[in-house]
C-alpha cells in the first residue's frame, strides 16, 4: 500500500480523474485551474532545449565518426516520411469509409472564430518561417554542429566534463519538477472539462471516435509491426513508458514527457547521439497523431459540405499535408494554420469550416499529442537497433525492472550524477 502512495503513476491517474469531475460539476472553477496546466508545461519547456543540447553536443563528440551523424539523420528523416505517409493515408481512408461528416448540421455548431487562421492560410507554408518559429529545431541545428566542434576540439575534455557535469544537476532538477506532475494534470483536465463541456463532443462525437480508433489502429498495427520488425514488445513498452503517457493525457501535450522520454529511451538501451538526434528531430517532423487528424478532419469538412472529392484531389490533399504538417509543432495553435492551409490550397472546403472543429479540438489533442509521443519513441527504437546501437540486455532489465528504473529516474541521483 505504501508503494502505490508513492508512487506517481498513482497520482498523475488520481488527478486526471480529480480534474475531470471538477470541471464536470464545477464547470467555473475547473477554468479556473488552467494556470496549473498551462504553468507545468511551461516549466517543462525550460528543460527542453538544455536537454537536446546537452544529450546532442555530448553524444556526437563522443561519437567520433561523422559519417555515421549524418548517416543516423538521413534514416531519421526517410524514417519520418515513410511513417507519417502511411498515418496520413490511414486517416484519408478511414474517413472516406465511415464517413464522420455525414449528418452534420452546421449551424448551431462551432462559432469560433477563425480569421486569424484564415489570414495565415493567405500567406501559405514557409519553410523559412517554420525555421524561424521552431526554436526546438534551431537548438537542434546549432547542438549538431556545436557537437562537431567538439569533436574536432584538441582540448574538447575539458568542455566535456563540464557539460557532464551540467548534464547531471539539468536531469535532476527536470526530476523535481516531474514532483509537481499530478498537478498539472489536474490543472490541464479540469480546465478542459470545464471549458467546453462532455454536451460538446455529443454533435461531433462520430468524429472523435472515428479519430481515436484510427490512432489506436495506427500505434497497434503500424508501430506494432515496427517494433515487431526486431522482436520488440509494443505493449512492453508502452508499460514502460506508462508515467510519461500519463502526464501527456492529463497536459494534452507531449511536450510534458519529451524529457523524461529521452532518459527513459538511453535506459532501455538507445545510444545517447541517437536518442538526442532522433527525439528532438521527430517532434517537428514526425507528428503522426497530428497528421492522422489533419487527414481525417480535412474529408470530415469535406463530408459536412457535400463536397465529393476527386481521386486527383485526395492525391492533392496528401501532398500538401506530406509538406506542411511537418510544421504543425511550429507555433501553438499552428494545426489548425495547417489545416486552413490545406482547405484554402484545395480551393473546394470552405475554411469556415474550421469553426465547427474548435470545440472539440481540445479533447482531441490528447489523441494526437500521445500518438505523436508513442511514434517518436518507436522511431528511436528502430533507428537505434538499425544502426546497432542498441543494447538489448539494458532493454530486457528496464521492462522487468520498471518500478526500480522509476525510482531511480524519480529520486536516487545525486545531484552532479550523470543520469545514464
Amino acid at each position: 500500500m505504501k508503494k502505490i502512495f508513492t508512487n506517481l503513476t498513482f497520482w498523475v491517474l488520481t488527478a486526471i480523474t480529480a480534474g475531470a469531475l471538477l470541471g464536470h460539476f464545477m464547470p467555473e472553477t475547473g477554468q479556473q485551474m488552467q494556470p496549473l496546466g498551462k504553468g507545468f508545461i511551461d516549466i517543462v519547456k525550460l528543460f527542453i532545449s538544455p536537454i537536446i543540447f546537452l544529450t546532442i553536443s555530448l553524444g556526437i563528440s563522443g561519437m567520433g565518426d561523422l559519417k555515421k551523424v549524418g548517416k543516423v539523420g538521413g534514416k531519421a528523416l526517410i524514417y519520418f516520411e515513410v511513417i507519417t505517409t502511411f498515418a496520413l493515408v490511414i486517416g484519408l481512408v478511414v474517413a472516406h469509409f465511415i464517413r464522420p461528416g455525414d449528418g452534420v448540421v452546421t449551424s448551431g455548431l462551432g462559432g469560433g472564430d477563425v480569421s486569424k487562421f484564415q489570414e495565415s492560410a493567405e500567406k501559405g507554408f514557409s519553410w523559412w518561417q517554420f525555421l524561424k518559429d521552431n526554436f526546438t529545431i534551431q537548438v537542434l541545428l546549432f547542438s549538431i554542429a556545436f557537437g562537431i566542434f567538439l569533436s574536432k576540439y584538441t582540448g574538447r575534455q575539458r568542455i566535456v566534463s563540464v557539460l557532464t557535469l551540467l548534464s547531471g544537476y539539468v536531469f535532476k532538477a527536470l526530476h523535481f519538477v516531474m514532483l509537481f506532475a499530478p498537478i498539472g494534470a489536474f490543472g490541464g483536465m479540469a480546465f478542459t472539462i470545464g471549458k467546453y463541456g462532455i454536451k460538446t463532443l455529443l454533435p461531433l462525437g462520430k468524429l472523435m471516435l472515428s479519430v481515436y480508433v484510427t490512432m489506436a489502429l495506427f500505434i497497434f498495427v503500424i508501430l506494432y509491426l515496427v517494433l515487431r520488425y526486431y522482436k520488440i514488445s509494443l505493449l512492453k513498452y508502452l508499460n514502460y513508458i506508462r508515467e510519461e503517457l500519463l502526464i501527456v493525457l492529463g497536459t494534452s501535450s507531449s511536450e510534458a514527457g519529451l524529457p523524461s522520454l529521452m532518459e527513459k529511451l538511453e535506459r532501455m538501451g538507445c545510444s545517447k547521439p541517437v536518442v538526442g538526434l532522433v527525439v528532438p528531430a521527430g517532434y517537428s517532423f514526425n507528428l503522426d497523431g497530428t497528421t492522422i487528424y489533419l487527414s481525417m478532419a480535412t474529408i470530415f469538412l469535406a463530408q459536412v459540405y457535400g463536397v465529393e472529392l476527386t481521386i486527383a484531389q485526395m492525391f492533392t490533399i496528401i501532398g500538401i499535408l506530406m509538406i506542411t504538417s511537418k510544421g504543425a509543432a511550429g507555433v501553438t495553435g499552428s494545426g489548425f494554420v495547417v489545416l486552413a492551409s490545406t482547405l484554402s490550397a484545395i480551393k473546394v472546403i470552405p475554411v469556415e469550416g474550421l469553426a465547427l472543429l474548435l470545440g472539440v479540438d481540445r479533447f482531441m489533442s490528447e489523441a494526437r499529442a500521445i500518438t505523436n509521443f508513442i511514434g517518436n519513441g518507436v522511431a528511436t527504437i528502430w533507428i537505434a537497433n538499425n544502426e546497432n546501437e542498441f543494447d538489448r540486455a539494458k532493454m530486457h532489465y528496464a521492462f522487468e525492472n520498471i518500478q526500480e528504473t522509476e525510482d531511480i529516474i524519480e529520486d536516487n541521483l545525486e545531484w552532479g550524477e550523470k543520469p545514464v
